[in-house]
């Protein structure tokens, strides 16, 4: 296990204090995080997630998970 995951597996939720999922994009760099329950994704800028909720976008139900 890589630092990144020993801190992802510290972060949750800012809403429901629910597990996050890491997303990434085309180029394998972490994208956002997801929480399913409330069905957001937090940007992830630099590296850094922003975990506010008015940052987050929300989740197109034909979205997968």
């Amino acid at each position: 296990m890589t630092a990144d995951h020993r801190l992802l597996d510290m972060l949750v939720c800012p809403l429901c204090k629910g597990p996050l999922q890491l997303r990434r994009d085309e180029q394998q760099r972490p994208a956002e995080l997801v929480c399913a329950a409330d069905r957001l994704a937090f940007p992830i800028h630099d590296g850094i997630p922003i975990m506010l909720e008015g940052e987050a976008r929300t989740l197109a139900a034909e979205e997968s998970l």
